[in-house]
Parts: structure tokens; sequence; C-alpha cells
């Protein structure tokens, strides 16, 4: 074999070999990429299951921890932080803040009843800040994007409550019977009143006709119950 033959036969093998290292490449991104589209279906399907909130119910809670450590750390350096807070605010940011305020209604009502239990949801999460923020740390690193649990969210055995917790649960579940019992207590039904109506509907909008008309009407009332009406 002459050296021009062994030349292209070197040359031809390292062609090949050159082939073959970009195929290998060629799969490598390929599968890459297959990898990349599956995750981000994954992701994409369950931010769809999230609930619609869930986004904001992060931003929240993130924001309440901020400003706990915030407040935490001045009232170590012996500050005031609601003063600090106020020396970060623009002129324009508090006039708005304060039409804002006045403009805004204390009860906006509710639309449907997943309107009215994130309003209670938030009501009462706002007196249920975690108090052991390290420990809250810990939990927020162990378990990630799942801390903040959503709809596709497993959490049985994940963790275990702590006694103080279900203290707390079970604090907060008395206040709000206290409160539900207190507004939304039975009326006491009068024997001796006059019985006028056919349910308890009608009953109340005798009292109040009663109490626009009553004073106009009495007397033929009193005619029509004695008989002597014309």
């Amino acid at each position: 074999m002459n050296s021009e033959d062994s030349n292209t036969k070197k040359s031809f093998a390292e062609q090949q070999a050159a082939r073959m290292k970009k195929l290998r490449e060629l799969h490598r991104l390929r599968n890459e990429a297959r990898t990349h589209n599956h995750q981000e279906v994954v992701a994409e399907d369950a931010k769809a299951k999230m609930p619609h909130n869930w986004e904001a119910r992060k931003r929240r809670a993130e924001w309440i921890l901020n400003d706990q450590k915030e407040r935490e750390a001045a009232v170590e350096k012996g500050e005031d932080f609601d003063r600090l807070k106020l020396l970060n605010v623009t002129a324009v940011e508090a006039d708005r803040l304060e039409k804002k305020k006045k403009k805004k209604n204390p009860d906006q009502g509710f639309s449907d009843f997943e309107a009215a239990t994130f309003r209670q949801y938030n009501r009462l999460v706002k007196g249920m800040a975690p108090k052991d923020m390290e420990r809250y740390e810990e939990q927020k690193e162990k378990y990630g994007d799942s801390f903040f649990a959503s709809t596709s969210t497993i959490v049985q055995g994940s963790h275990q409550d702590r006694p103080e917790a279900v203290d707390n649960l079970v604090k907060s579940v008395e206040n709000q019977i206290f409160k539900r019992n207190k507004y939304s207590r039975r009326r006491m039904h009068n024997d001796d009143a006059d019985i006028d109506y056919i349910n308890e509907r009608n009953a109340k909008f005798n009292k109040k006709l009663d109490r626009f008309y009553g004073e106009h009407t009495a007397e033929i009332k009193q005619n029509l119950e004695r008989g002597t009406a014309v």
C-alpha cells in the first residue's frame, strides 16, 4: 500500500469520526430539548391546576416574611420600624394611599362563594403570622415550591404538626365560633304578640310596614279587630 492510499484511508477515518461526534452531539441536544419540553409541559400543567390567586398568596407570604425580618432588625438596633418605612414613602405615594384609603369601602361584599372564601382566608391569615421564623425558613428551604401548597400538592405525611400550631388552630376556630354565635344569635319568639303573619318572611315584611305606616293605620287596624270598620 502506497502512502497516497494510506493518507486517503486516514482522512476518511477522520471524517467518519467527526461525523459520529457531530451525530452524538445532535442526539444529546435532542434529548436535552425533549427533557426541557417535558419539564415545561409538566410545569405549565401544574400552574394551570393551581388556584387563580396562588401567585398573590405567595407574594403576600414573602412580603410578610421580609417585613417581619426588617421589623426584627429594626428592633435589635433600637429603631422605630414604622417610622423607617414612612421615610421611604414619597409625598406622591403617600397622597395616593391616603386617597385610596378614603375611597375604600370597608365592606366590598362578594360576588360569589369563592370570593367570600378568599376574603375569609385573608382575614384569618393576618392574625396567624409565623412566630418561629427560623423554623419557617428551614421548612421553606426544605420543601421548596411545595411549601406554598396548591391543589396539586400532597402535604399528607410530609410534616408533623407541632402542639403549639395545633393549639393556635384550635384557638382560631374557637374565636370564629364565638364571633359567629355573637352575630347570628337566634331571635326569641314573643308568645304574647299578635300573630298576623303566615311565615317568617311575612313576619319581617309586616314589621317593616308597621315601622313606616303603623302610626297612620293604627285606628283602621283597631276598627277591623273590633268589627266596627265601615
